[in-house]
């Protein structure tokens, strides 16, 4: 199929992060990277579904990967009908599909009624950006994202945070988040919304370990493993995944007891002891 439009175009993406120095990039390191992030292949798909948003966008990226999703303790999620508003936690483990299939099952539920605390650059998914708050804690939008992150706990939607920010590295022989940080608890409490914790199984390849490690033991400033991600998702396709849903947590619970930092540590051990089995 020819494409008439490139929504995800890796030249674009050098030029708006480096500017003028986008020039000096080798073209061979261009080509690598738009095959690690399959950009033809995205792209077909970004054109095929150009027109939905939302739930039916999230549903047909499911789709598209193959991927089934079994949702175990359903009958936790509050009812489509309840008038009050929650803030949905989970793990990240891939980084992509776990994040798309929530979207889809949170989505479906609640006629899209929800808004995702995601990465800046995922703002170019036309169907995925209505749904978005998205975060970028350094340039230009670093001073809106505490105004950005307070009006979206304000608002009448339903919230889906990934605590830990990046999604899951090889901890001490586990794949398992980073220390979750402590937004949700503050702003859950701030604006009285019970906290449903959610575990996603699933894993990504040991090379993205790898590499995530090694960035880390260089200490680079730049997550080098998340342009790996796209590659990941593709090796993810066609795989069943679980989504375990525990009973909403009342916001009362995160009393002075324990420091909101604390208490965000607390939610992260319940949504490991939900998907025990799986880990």
């Amino acid at each position: 199929m020819q494409l008439t439009e490139k929504t995800i175009d890796v030249n674009s993406i050098l030029r708006s992060k480096m500017g003028g120095k986008a020039a000096y990039v080798p073209r061979f390191l261009v080509r690598w990277l738009q095959k690690i992030l399959h950009q033809d292949e995205l792209n077909g798909f970004l054109w095929q579904s150009r027109g939905e948003t939302g739930s039916v966008w999230l549903r047909h990226c499911v789709d598209f990967l193959r991927n089934e999703v079994r949702v175990v303790g359903a009958e936790n999620l509050p009812d489509s009908d309840d008038p009050r508003r929650y803030t949905f936690v989970s793990n990240h483990p891939l980084g992509g599909i776990d994040g798309v299939a929530i979207g889809a099952v949170i989505g479906e539920r609640y006629s899209d009624n929800f808004r995702y605390l995601v990465n800046d650059l995922l703002m170019t998914l036309p169907g995925l950006a209505p749904l978005c708050i998205p975060i970028n804690k350094t340039g230009r939008q670093s001073r809106d994202f505490p105004r950005m992150v307070e009006a979206g706990f304000a608002s009448g939607h339903h919230m889906v945070v990934f605590p830990a920010g990046l999604c899951s590295r090889k901890i001490d022989g586990r794949i398992q988040d980073l220390p979750w940080t402590k937004t949700f608890i503050t702003k859950s409490v701030q604006t009285k919304r019970d906290v449903v914790p959610m575990y996603f199984s699933g894993r990504n390849s040991e090379r993205f370990y790898r590499i995530a490690n090694i960035c880390k033991a260089l200490r680079l400033r730049f997550n080098l493993a998340m342009l790996f991600l796209p590659d990941e998702m593709f090796r993810n396709r066609g795989n069943t995944f679980e989504l375990h849903v525990g009973k909403p947590i009342p916001w009362q619970t995160f009393d002075s007891s324990r420091t909101p930092a604390q208490w965000a540590q607390w939610v992260r051990r319940e949504v490991y002891r939900l998907g025990a089995g799986n880990q």
